[in-house]
């Protein structure tokens, strides 16, 4: 029997309001027939059954794109699951609703770089096994669900905690909250009180280690696991995150990935994007302006191993001990003319020129 799309149709309202708000984005396509009578505008625009094997992908069963998509977006592989959803209760969750929300360091990506499937949180649905697609039949309350840009998305706190419990060890599940943290999705108050209701669920240990944790102001991947490795792996005093560092006069020398204020050491990651020469040579002024006020320099590199990472850090506090506290030319209590974002509640009401000056730091990272 032939599919006929009304104005209700859910795949027709969704390609409406993506192609209002998303109009590089294509909701699939259900398979048709030629010439059908009565048939619509945009249904005649389907694949027949012909087509659908040779210019047409695949993107669940009935459904199909035009063969130029390009389906590795992580936002075209949500849609995909919005249209597989179409006419259910059901919402994307996990790293899918979070990268829909703006998540940027949602690449749903595993560490090889293959893709990780798009988690779908419903009550009732078809649950046979289809490629690219994770079923989850966990309790979906209303209240946990939105809508954003035409797409039925789990609330962030709910996509976060997902994503946390079956995270595969405790520093995953850490990385998950501190980056839904740098783009101001959740704060650590919101994925806790979330956190209080889920007695019984599966990860919900993870979830709360994890969340005693968290740092709202962590940058990248690299710092939270650096920071993970500080105060875990090497047993150190919990270290603050991009915490700016002021001479006594209340002059800015920086803002290291992490600082311990108590034992005065310092902590960089280094990646690769450290290896040019403009950046090197940045990296080197740092150094110098922080060791130069009595602060022990540390500098983490990526490859190095965990127990290697520690012995560094362990090493730098050793050091430290042994400075004059008299040395001590350094503050992390910031001037009254500066404006703190290191918090998501600090950042949420940041707006126009003055976010995007505070904020570069986003830009640079995308």
């Amino acid at each position: 029997m032939i599919d006929r799309v009304t104005a209700t149709d859910p795949l027709e309202l969704l390609e409406g309001v993506l192609a209002r708000r998303r109009p590089d984005l294509v909701v699939p396509r259900r398979v048709v027939r030629p010439a059908a009578a009565g048939q619509t505008a945009r249904a005649s625009r389907g694949p027949t059954r012909g087509q659908a094997r040779a210019s047409w992908q695949r993107t669940s069963r009935g459904l199909y794109v035009p063969g130029d998509v390009d389906r590795s977006v992580p936002a075209q592989r949500v849609v995909e699951a919005a249209a597989l959803l179409a006419g259910h209760s059901g919402a994307v969750t996990g790293w899918a609703a979070l990268a829909w929300s703006g998540a940027r360091w949602s690449t749903g990506r595993h560490a090889d770089g293959s893709h990780r499937p798009v988690p779908l949180a419903v009550s009732t649905f078809d649950r046979r096994p289809q490629p690219g697609f994770a079923i989850s039949a966990e309790r979906l309350a209303p209240p946990t669900i939105e809508v954003v840009d035409g797409v039925r998305v789990t609330t962030a706190a709910r996509s976060v905690a997902f994503e946390m419990r079956y995270a595969p060890s405790l520093v995953a599940a850490l990385v998950v909250a501190d980056m839904a943290a740098y783009d101001d999705l959740v704060s650590t108050e919101e994925l806790a009180a979330y956190a209080s209701q889920l007695n019984g669920w599966t990860g919900v240990g993870r979830l709360r280690d994890a969340l005693a944790l968290m740092d709202e102001n962590s940058w990248s991947p690299q710092e939270s696991e650096a920071r993970y490795v500080w105060s875990v792996n090497a047993g150190l005093p919990r270290p603050l995150c991009n915490h700016p560092v002021f001479d006594l006069d209340g002059r800015h020398l920086g803002t290291p990935d992490l600082v311990d204020p108590e034992a005065g050491v310092v902590g960089e990651y280094d990646g690769g994007d450290h290896l040019t020469v403009a950046r090197r040579r940045s990296d080197l002024r740092r150094e110098h302006a922080f060791r130069s006020v009595g602060l022990e320099h540390v500098v983490l590199v990526a490859g190095m191993s965990v127990e290697e990472r520690a012995g560094r850090l362990r090493a730098a506090y050793a050091r430290a001990q042994g400075r004059d506290a008299r040395a001590r030319r350094w503050s992390t209590e910031p001037p009254r003319w500066w404006t703190s974002t290191t918090t998501v509640a600090a950042r949420r009401t940041l707006v126009g020129a003055e976010r995007d000056r505070l904020l570069a730091y986003r830009r640079a990272a995308a």
